[in-house]
């Protein structure tokens, strides 16, 4: 395991999504399958030779600016270690199963990432004012360090990406072509050589200043994107099930996306933050209220009351959720039994709704202050750059909605007013304004699942597309779940345990998406077609925004 205090750990960590880019490519996947065509490994691999090649003489470069006579060994060794590799490729390549091709001309790919590792070797780093002449140990030392962290996320893709695929494989299954580079690439001796390079690019870093970690910082995640880069354009020659918008012929085919919004697009649930703005914005106790104003209640008596209402929703939804857990079940995915059941979780939803509609502490929020909230609402990571993308490509047919619990419409508008965002279409309850200002009152579309699911039903049999339709839901609470199983693809984001437990109890089974995707694409070369179809009791689960873009819109 790497040094949690170091650098390679903590840009690791930082720019990880950044990795579903290149796992998700239609490369990874085909090979993770087991049916990516050997012609095209057999090109992919060929280009080792020029990256081996660059590392040896990055490390020759290194190893002349380190100061540390130590530390000019331990470069020494890695270098070694590259140029033994470089050596034996032909044999290794062999071992495989596989032969290179006699002539190996560099991807352009290849030589972005090359050159870009060459320069930081050389000192020619975008932003650092490098003299022509290194003349300093200090300076010296500080591109040794560049030079490693242009190299470090390179090792650790490939660490990372074998030891995934890895783990979808069957330890009985001979038949698996891939499996021995797999095991190369997923081994401890390759671990440990990625883990080297981490270290010594932290104990080179040690006395960096922040600027010049800055640097590193930019120079690691340059790295990153160059590998990842590298991947995504090796040229595929076979049917692949990603990106999925470019899977199925968009002349036949209309791509609706339905979302979530609360803790799906968002970190924090909308109702704490109408809370917050209703505290904030509340008078004091002894403050005198005008008589053109709403008479709304002290700040100290809204957080105490709106501190009861979410103590209350929490007991009786846990209640709530233990009840429809006691229904017998079958093993068998059951979504008729689960749509029966989710009639408590609507009938709670709203009893809970009225308490808060009778309480009076929607009363009196400016709407001027709720589209402020939303214009700043931060949302999840990679969330923005999603949509942007998808609604910015006009060669796509396709349409967003959001479908929300969320009281207040217009705060979701806010929060995805930026740019193209506003073409998204949302769907959720409204709050009633009288002069600018919130009577208390909410106008409730969207409360319950089924309420959800009739907006989901709706909105298909409103479009006018005549193509099919192929549908996406993204969500991760409860009253998603019928969306979920109805849509196409299902998507899971996060991890509700509530979901969880009331999905297992009706038959439903949850597999990470990646996983999902090498069963598909074995599909398609094994059934010749893969087709996503709603009701299957399959959801797939993803932990970043990044897997989902990956999926549906590839780099």
């Amino acid at each position: 395991m790497m040094d949690e205090g170091g650098i390679g750990k903590r840009f690791w960590i930082k720019f990880r999504n950044d990795t579903a880019f290149a796992l998700y490519t239609p490369f990874f996947l085909c090979l993770a399958s087991g049916h990516l065509l050997p012609q095209t490994f057999r090109n992919c691999i060929s280009q080792d030779i020029h990256f081996l090649k660059a590392f040896a003489q990055a490390y020759e470069m290194a190893e002349e600016c380190a100061d540390d006579d130590e530390d000019k060994t331990a470069i020494r060794s890695l270098r070694k270690r590259v140029l033994d590799k470089l050596k034996a490729h032909h044999t290794l390549v062999r071992e495989w199963g596989f032969e290179l091709p006699d002539e190996s001309v560099p991807y352009s790919g290849t030589i972005k990432y090359t050159d870009f590792l060459l320069a930081a070797a050389s000192g020619r780093v975008e932003g650092e004012k490098v003299p022509g002449k290194i003349a300093t140990p200090f300076e010296r030392t500080k591109i040794a360090a560049y030079t490693l962290a242009a190299m470090a996320p390179c090792f650790r893709l490939y660490s990372y990406i074998s030891t995934e695929i890895q783990a979808l494989l069957d330890p009985n299954d001979t038949n698996h072509i891939y499996k021995k580079w797999i095991d190369t690439f997923s081994s401890p001796n390759f671990e440990a050589s990625a883990l080297q390079i981490e270290e010594m690019l932290d104990k080179l870093s040690i006395s960096l200043t922040g600027e010049e970690l800055e640097v590193i910082e930019k120079l690691y995640h340059q790295a990153m994107k160059l590998e990842v880069d590298f991947f995504n354009t090796q040229p595929i020659s076979q049917q692949t099930v990603v990106p999925l918008a470019r899977m199925h012929d968009l002349a036949e085919h209309h791509l609706t996306i339905f979302c979530d919004f609360d803790l799906t697009c968002t970190a924090v649930d909308s109702s704490a933050m109408l809370a917050e703005i209703a505290i904030i914005t509340a008078p004091k106790a002894d403050s005198d209220v005008s008589e053109t104003q709403l008479v709304r209640m002290s700040s100290a008596d809204l957080r105490n009351t709106w501190g009861a209402l979410s103590t209350q929703y929490t007991e009786e939804f846990e209640h709530c959720i233990d009840s429809i857990m006691n229904i017998k079940t079958g093993e068998k995915f059951d979504y008729e039994g689960l749509h029966k059941a989710l009639e408590q979780v609507a009938e709670f939803e709203k009893r809970a709704n009225r308490r808060v509609v009778e309480s009076g502490v929607l009363k009196g929020l400016y709407l001027e202050d709720i589209k402020r909230a939303g214009q700043r609402l931060i949302l999840q990571d990679g969330c923005t750059g999603f949509f942007q993308k998808i609604l910015k490509n006009d060669t796509l047919d396709t349409d967003v909605h959001v479908l929300s619990y969320c009281w207040c419409g217009d705060l979701i508008r806010s929060a995805f007013s930026s740019g193209d965002r506003d073409e998204l279409k949302v769907h959720s309850n409204e709050l009633t304004y009288k002069e600018f200002v919130t009577t208390g009152d909410i106008v409730k579309k969207v409360e319950s699942p089924m309420e959800k699911l009739q907006g989901f039903n709706d909105i298909l049999n409103n479009c006018n597309s005549k193509g099919k339709q192929l549908t996406v839901y993204i969500g991760g609470a409860v009253g998603d779940l019928l969306c979920l199983l109805q849509a196409d693809v299902g998507i899971v984001i996060g991890y509700s345990p509530s979901l969880r437990r009331l999905g297992y109890h009706f038959g439903v089974s949850f597999v990470p998406l990646f996983s999902g995707l090498v069963k598909k694409q074995r599909e398609v070369v094994e059934d010749g077609s893969c087709n996503w179809k709603g009701l299957s009791g399959i959801l797939y689960t993803v932990s970043s925004w990044a897997e989902i873009h990956a999926f549906i819109l590839g780099s």
